[in-house]
């Protein structure tokens, strides 16, 4: 019994799993395939006759490396109408000293000082919170101060937004990366939203949980924003972008997402340790604090891309006859077509694709540890610490 218990198990994870993965694969390449062809779609509208005013909002905490130029980029935006503010948000750095001078010499920019935030409130909730609130513009097109936008960013947003009668549009920007790991931790979230939200489902699906954003670019109807409360109804959230385009498509309201990659670029961390401590904070904030679809997920992307390889060694060495060469062939094939598409449009290196197994390892790591510090209340951001979540089972 023992014995033909393990062959069948032995001819399910060598034979069977290896080809139920090559049929989820194809699904998923599938879908990476219909996001692509969606999000390049939006960018074709024809511009609006009118285009209405934008306040640009950028919140900035200890900034110094970035903000100068992200402000100028802002700033030289190929737009008729619009306003940049930016929040001074209790910097400790060069940050307040750096946006006086640029407000001396710009006379489009407008640097606010940020107040203390109220209760728990985390501190760029608050700071948004504020910046909406002086906001003059129809639109709201809120981005971090670690970006830098090309000439034509705002009005290719307006543009999409307008097209697809959205009331909140986002992007996936070019994410730049330079240390280890930022190169294997940084791509992660944009490859997973264009593999596992199909965007030809969620736009007609009243589902908040298909919705997602990247909060380096969020382009928001005035009204749409106030109505679901904006960035003050997210709470203790320190996934803002996520939260209010939940809250969006919760209240029927139109979110759609664009191609973007070409126009916003942003290097998150300036090395591997804030990268791993900025995954940290977010991986399980993600799921919403929702344990088990947070240990589904990654449990299942190990045995996705990992599964295959360990057969394959095991099959080199004999201990693995049911492995069918052809199979693993398509399947590691499919793994690194999953990998090599959506890289090669967010428009990262090529060659990163091809360590997806590092990719996938790292990940699994961090999640691991965004689990264990979220649980024990040893989460801190820019100085600032964060309190132990609510958790839930599901």
């Amino acid at each position: 019994m023992g014995k033909g218990l393990k062959i069948r198990m032995s001819n399910y994870l060598a034979h069977a799993l290896i080809f139920h993965l090559i049929v989820f694969q194809g699904v998923i390449l599938l879908v990476i395939l219909s996001n692509i062809r969606i999000l390049h779609h939006s960018r074709g509208h024809i511009p609006p006759s009118v285009f209405p005013m934008v306040s640009i909002l950028v919140p900035a905490r200890n900034e110094e490396q970035n903000i100068a130029s992200c402000v100028r980029s802002l700033l030289a935006q190929d737009y008729p109408f619009f306003e940049v503010l930016v929040l001074d948000d209790r910097s400790e750095d060069g940050t307040g000293s750096i946006l006086e001078k640029l407000a001396g010499s710009q006379p489009g920019l407008r640097v606010l000082q940020g107040a203390a935030p109220p209760g728990d409130l985390p501190g760029k909730n608050w700071a948004c919170s504020q910046l909406a609130r002086q906001a003059q513009g129809d639109l709201l097109f809120f981005t971090d101060a670690d970006t830098r936008h090309k000439p034509g960013t705002l009005r290719a947003f307006v543009t999409a937004l307008e097209g697809e009668q959205a009331d909140l549009l986002t992007g996936f920007p070019c994410q730049e990366v330079h240390t280890w790991g930022e190169r294997l931790l940084v791509p992660f979230f944009s490859w997973a939203m264009l593999c596992f939200i199909p965007l030809v489902l969620a736009y007609r699906l009243r589902l908040p949980a298909l919705a997602s954003a990247v909060g380096q670019g969020l382009l928001f109807r005035r009204e749409a924003y106030w109505t679901v409360g904006g960035h003050i109804q997210a709470g203790s959230s320190i996934v803002d972008d996520l939260v209010l385009a939940r809250r969006i498509k919760a209240a029927g309201l139109r979110w759609r997402v664009t191609f973007a990659a070409d126009l916003v670029s942003c290097r998150m961390y300036q090395e591997s340790q804030a990268a791993m401590d900025g995954f940290e904070k977010n991986l399980f904030a993600a799921f919403d604090f929702r344990l088990l679809p947070f240990l589904f997920v990654f449990i299942w992307l190990a045995v996705m891309f990992w599964e295959p390889m360990i057969v394959l060694l095991a099959s080199l060495f004999g201990l693995a006859p049911q492995a069918r060469a052809d199979e693993l062939i398509a399947c590691l094939g499919l793994s690194l077509l999953v990998w090599l598409v959506p890289y090669m449009d967010l428009r990262l290196p090529f060659w990163l694709a091809f360590l997806y197994p590092l990719t996938i390892l790292s990940t699994e790591v961090v999640a691991l540890q965004s689990l264990y510090h979220s649980l024990r209340g040893g989460l801190s951001w820019k100085g600032r610490s964060i309190p132990p979540p609510r958790w839930r089972w599901l």
